[in-house]
C-alpha cells in the first residue's frame, strides 16, 4: 500500500456505561489507544467523537438531539473514510459504522495486525 488511509476507529463509547462519565471517558481512552499504532503504520486515525463532541457542545438544546448528532456525524464522516477498525465490545453505533463501511465497499479491520502498513517509496 502506497497511500495512507483515513481509518475510522469504531467501538463502544456510551455503550455499557449507564451514562457514568468515568466509564464513558474510559471508553474514549480505549478508542484513542488505537490511534498511535494506526499512525505508526502510516495512516490517519479518526474517531467520530473527536468530531461530534465539539459539534454537540456548540448546539443548543433545541437542535442538539443528543445521540442523533453523534450518529449523524459518524455517518457523514464515513463518506470521507477509507476503512474502519472495529474494536471489541457491544456498540450499536460501531455496528452501524461497520454496516455503512461494508455498503460502501470499505475494508473493515478487527485488529491492528490486519491493517497494512504504508510502504514508503
Amino acid at each position: 500500500m502506497n497511500t495512507p488511509l483515513l481509518i475510522l476507529i469504531a467501538g463502544p463509547y456510551r455503550s455499557g456505561t449507564g451514562g457514568d462519565p468515568a466509564l464513558v471517558a474510559r471508553n474514549l481512552e480505549r478508542l484513542e489507544e488505537a490511534a498511535a499504532p494506526i499512525h505508526r503504520l502510516g495512516h490517519v486515525p479518526m474517531i467520530g467523537e473527536w468530531v461530534a463532541l465539539p459539534v454537540l457542545r456548540g448546539l443548543d438544546g433545541a437542535d442538539a438531539g443528543g445521540g442523533d448528532v453523534m450518529y449523524e456525524t459518524a455517518h457523514r464522516l464515513l463518506q470521507h473514510c477509507d476503512a474502519v477498525l472495529r474494536l471489541p465490545g457491544a456498540s450499536a453505533g460501531a455496528d452501524k459504522d461497520v454496516e455503512i463501511a461494508r455498503e460502501r465497499g470499505l475494508p473493515v479491520y478487527h485488529s491492528l495486525d490486519e491493517i497494512p502498513a504504508v510502504r514508503i517509496a
